[in-house]
C-alpha cells in the first residue's frame, strides 16, 4: 500500500500525539513489528532500540534521565518513503536551552519502520541530563 504525503504526515502527527499523551498502545499501531530507533553515540541514551515497544522503552529511558516539559514542532516535510520533523524539546528547568533536532521517519507500507533523530547540539541533551542528576 502506498500512502500519500498527507497520509504520512497524519501518521507522524498521530504518533506524536499518542506518545506525547503516554498512550503507547496507540503509538505502537503506527509501527512495524521490526521498527527501530537509532540514537547517536554522543547521547546519554545512545543505541538502537528495536521492536514495536522500542518507542515506549526509549521514552521511559529518556524521561528517567531528563525533565522534558514538552516540545514544539516547527516544521515538517514529506516525500518518498520519508518524513522529517523539525522540533525543539523544552525542559522544566528554565535555565536550560531547548534541544533542537530533526527526526527522520522512514515508512514501509502504511507504517513507520524507523526513526532516526539528528540533534543540532547534543550538549543541550547532556546538560538536561546533568541538571536532573544534580537536582
Amino acid at each position: 500500500m502506498s500512502l500519500s504525503d498527507v497520509e504520512k504526515s497524519a501518521i507522524v502527527a498521530g504518533l506524536y500525539a499518542a506518545s506525547g499523551a503516554g498512550d503507547f498502545d496507540k503509538a505502537e499501531e503506527y509501527l512495524t513489528d521490526d521498527f527501530f530507533i537509532t540514537e547517536a553515540d554522543s547521547l546519554p541514551y545512545a543505541g538502537v532500540f528495536s521492536g514495536r515497544t522500542a518507542l515506549r522503552d526509549l521514552f521511559t529511558r529518556v524521561m528517567s534521565l531528563m525533565d522534558v516539559e514538552g516540545f514544539d514542532i516547527e516544521g515538517q516535510t514529506v516525500g518518498g518513503d520519508y518524513a522529517v520533523v523539525i522540533l525543539a524539546f523544552k525542559f522544566k528547568d528554565p535555565s536550560l536551552k531547548p534541544a533542537r533536532l530533526c527526526e527522520m521517519f522512514r515508512f514501509r507500507g502504511d507504517k513507520i519502520c524507523e526513526i532516526r533523530p539528528y540533534y543540532f547540539d547534543p550538549a543541550t541533551i547532556v546538560a538536561a541530563c546533568t541538571a536532573k542528576t544534580a537536582a
